[in-house]
């Protein structure tokens, strides 16, 4: 039997067993080739520094010996598992995008069931494509007058149970990319009633366990696995995400199998570094920083909004009956419709006049998020930037239309399994021709990331003419094979 683990956060094992490498003085005969910044190239270590190289070192034989018998990297999770309050963590380098696909496979295997919210990320339809996984698709609660969709609420993952009684579990996004929250709480109700586990993405959600006046999570809400990307809200690099556990209807060790069969395994010490350290200062300083960043945020919002022309999306927007059931006010939304241009257009003339990027830019808004790392400086340049957008708005051209169907013209058919309809015979058709064909790809805005069609699902005119009408206004859609929609990729007949 092992030592019982300690839970001392003023330690962080990753970093104290890289800073007792570099102390050594290790010299290593194994990857990372560079050898500790030797073979970098000068040029290379002008732009990164030599501090990147010389974190890099192995996980195992590096950072701890050949038999992880200093078990560094299980210490870190579960000093991280006790800060959030669940029963097992998981560190992944390789983001949230394998982490929630580790979920899926956990609870559901191929051709089996699992509730879906609809406006989930497109790492979440890879995961269909990979697993075979059949997935029932929940409605969003679509706000027509904003044209944007909030996360499924209870009553729908209900009737979808009701419906489908063989489903093996469910999986919801809360936060959303616009910080709108979900009622976890019903949703879990709901499905371990039936002995059914829950998945939530809450990849925005990092920072939630760590102020009480921030939306409650997933593990509070008994929520059984729960994806979170550190880089987003918290203060790891890209690329590190965690996924928490507690309860019985997901066997930890069934978790970390599918999470190995789908990560690397050359993980990158810099991100544990990143992720270990965070959880430190979030344990030690997390409520006076975040305090901080929501007195920040209210203060960007009120003089936001007293810009004319320029509206900011809060809670009376966002929140209430067929609406989220929470919000995060950290990232903050501004919609420009009053302005008469579009996010697109405000995206593209922050960055060239001010260089300042923003998290999100749609058809009528643009995104801002806010965390604990900004300040007066950092949020002055953004009230200042907005501010001269408001004013220079008339001399924009006048942006080209985005033809936003409402919500129940956005669904579409599932005709096929995903994964099905990717790996088959395919053919590209002109995208004029395409309504009525079954997609053979995702196409994605992004961000945020949501695929508007995806690898089984029959195309619409409705969907064809929002997407060939974005493109036209300024959507990007990285994922399709062709980015200009000219041509789609369907199944082949």
């Amino acid at each position: 039997m092992t030592n019982p683990m300690p839970t001392d956060h003023s330690s962080a094992p990753v970093l104290e067993a890289l800073a007792a490498y570099h102390e050594a003085g290790d010299v290593p005969f194994t990857p990372p080739g560079h050898k500790q910044t030797r073979g970098a190239d000068r040029r290379v270590l002008e732009v990164l520094g030599p501090a990147v190289f010389r974190g890099d070192v192995l996980a195992t034989s590096g950072l701890d010996d050949r038999l992880s018998r200093n078990r560094v990297l299980e210490r870190a999770e579960h000093l991280m598992a006790d800060a959030v309050r669940a029963e097992h963590t998981f560190f992944s380098t390789c983001g949230s995008s394998l982490s929630v696909k580790a979920a899926m496979l956990s609870v559901a295997g191929p051709h089996e069931k699992l509730l879906v919210g609809r406006d989930a990320h497109k790492s979440v339809v890879s995961g269909l494509i990979l697993s075979g996984i059949r997935p029932v698709w929940i409605d969003p609660r679509w706000d027509t007058e904003r044209g944007l969709a909030h996360a499924p609420g209870p009553e729908a993952y209900e009737a979808a149970l009701e419906q489908h009684p063989d489903a093996m579990g469910a999986l919801i996004t809360s936060p959303t990319p616009y910080g709108t929250c979900a009622d976890l709480d019903g949703v879990v109700a709901s499905c371990h009633r039936r002995g059914l586990p829950v998945i939530v993405d809450e990849a925005w959600g990092a920072h939630l366990p760590f102020h009480p006046d921030l939306p409650s999570w997933a593990m509070d809400a008994g929520a059984d696995v729960c994806v979170t990307s550190v880089h987003k809200m918290g203060g790891g690099l890209e690329q590190g995400s965690v996924f928490h556990l507690q309860g019985d209807h997901v066997d930890p060790e069934r978790l970390s199998s599918r999470a190995d069969l789908l990560g690397t395994t050359s993980p990158n010490v810099l991100l544990y570094a990143g992720m270990d350290g965070w959880r430190r200062q979030m344990v030690e300083q997390g409520h006076r920083l975040l305090g901080a960043a929501l007195e920040l945020a209210e203060q960007v919002r009120t003089e936001l909004a007293a810009v004319p022309g320029l509206h900011v999306h809060g809670r009376a927007d966002f929140t209430g009956p067929d609406k989220a059931d929470d919000l995060d006010p950290l990232p903050v939304f501004v919609d420009l419709a009053q302005l008469g241009i579009s996010g697109y257009q405000a995206a593209d003339w922050l960055r060239s006049e001010h260089s300042i990027d923003v998290h999100l830019g749609d058809h009528r808004r643009v995104g801002a998020q806010l965390t604990y790392a900004d300040d007066a400086g950092t949020a002055g340049v953004l009230v200042s930037a907005l501010t001269e957008l408001a004013s220079r708005a008339p001399e924009f051209d006048p942006p080209r239309e985005v033809h936003v169907p409402t919500g129940d013209r956005l669904r579409m058919e599932q005709a096929m399994l995903p994964r099905d309809a990717y790996f088959g015979a395919v053919e590209d058709v002109p995208a004029h021709a395409a309504a009525g064909r079954i997609a053979a790809e995702m196409v994605t805005p992004y961000p945020p990331g949501i695929p508007a069609a995806l690898p089984g699902e029959r195309l619409t005119e409705d969907v064809l003419a929002y997407l060939r009408s974005g493109v036209d206004a300024g959507m990007n859609l990285p994922d399709a094979t062709d980015p200009s929609l000219g041509t789609v990729r369907v199944v082949a007949e």
